[in-house]
């Protein structure tokens, strides 16, 4: 799911441009000049570009591109930005249809509060079109709780009932940010729950390029699963949380990212983690130079790639402690679902 260079560039060069009579908001100049900051010079790219990268080589590729949800155009956090608006006249203006060698178009709304309408709409949406990107954005992972019945009767079951596939991918922003209890988690413990026979996919990426791969993945297989991705909040602005140009013109989606921080045969214990908890272990881990400790990030968490995480054990043969580690308490997020179908790997919890 690798991209060339070239391809690349022409799309971020196209991502901050307009018409010598728009006036975009004062306010995202400073941002965008330290995307193009951090692309062109120090070539890293955030979540972001990331996201918007992926998003405008599929429209390159021949892929339509669409994108919903109650703030999605700007980005909830203020970090997306694919739709502009001029300061003076409201005049709206979205940067990727402007790309020149684009086969398909892109298409994002700011859609209402009602997600049980929201999804189901997009639901339908991709059932129709398969060829299309369909995504559904929650402003905050809890808003997904409208939705629950369009993902009990369809999402999850709608293939083994009808054998209808569908590929619409869910954006729940997850994470132990502040702002209240019910806006910290995207429930994954309910998703969770209802996972069975590679019936959907859920994703808690922690680089900028595994979610471009993860995006560009759902559309190059030659079938449609459900895509739950718990996308992150404060990753959106933490300086770590980026990753090199050189990691989207090559290789794929990984389920699991190794430690390549230590050397194997010094590792005494082992931290299995998924998501923004990454790099708070990761601070510990350079903080104290930590070699003895292997953190292993856990991309994809359902299907589960049980062997891949077999292999890794197996490698730092060294380590007498295993942990799972997560942020949620011990009956949320993902801690039950993996004591249950690793227990064999004597997983413990912290």
């Amino acid at each position: 799911t690798g991209v060339d260079r070239a391809i690349l560039d022409g799309i971020f060069n196209h991502l901050t441009e307009y018409p010598e009579d728009f006036a975009p908001h004062p306010k995202l100049f400073k941002q965008f000049q330290l995307r193009a900051q951090n692309y062109q010079t120090q070539q890293d790219v955030d979540w972001a570009t990331a996201e918007a990268l992926a998003f405008g080589s599929l429209v390159v590729e021949g892929t339509p591109v669409r994108l919903m949800g109650e703030d999605a155009r700007r980005g909830t956090f203020s970090q997306r930005h694919s739709t502009l608006v001029d300061y003076n006249n409201e005049r709206r203006w979205v940067p990727i249809n402007t790309l020149p060698n684009a086969k398909a178009r892109f298409w994002v709304y700011d859609s209402l509060l009602s997600e049980y309408a929201a999804l189901g709409f997009e639901y339908g949406y991709a059932h129709t079109n398969s060829k299309a990107l369909v995504m559904w954005e929650a402003q905050f992972g809890d808003f997904v709780n409208g939705a629950q019945i369009v993902i009990d009767q369809y999402l999850v079951a709608a293939e083994d009932k009808w054998g209808q596939q569908n590929g619409v991918v869910m954006l729940l922003p997850h994470g132990y940010e502040g702002q209240g209890p019910e806006h910290s988690s995207a429930r994954i413990e309910r998703f969770l729950e209802a996972c069975a026979n590679d019936n959907i996919q859920l994703a808690n990426c922690t680089t900028p390029a595994n979610y471009f791969h993860l995006l560009r993945r759902q559309m190059h297989r030659p079938f449609r699963k459900p895509l739950m991705v718990f996308s992150p909040k404060s990753l959106l602005r933490n300086p770590a949380c980026v990753s090199p140009l050189a990691d989207f013109t090559k290789g794929f989606f990984q389920e699991i990212i190794d430690d390549t921080n230590v050397k194997v045969k010094e590792v005494k214990r082992v931290l299995f983690c998924s998501g923004k908890i990454y790099y708070d272990l990761l601070a510990k881990q350079q903080k104290e130079n930590r070699r003895d400790v292997a953190i292993i990030r856990l991309e994809q968490i359902f299907p589960l790639p049980i062997a891949q995480i077999q292999q890794i054990i197996a490698k730092y043969d060294q380590a007498t402690d295993v942990f799972w580690v997560q942020e949620e308490p011990m009956n949320m997020g993902a801690a039950s679902f993996l004591k249950m179908n690793l227990d064999v790997l004597e997983f413990r919890m912290i």
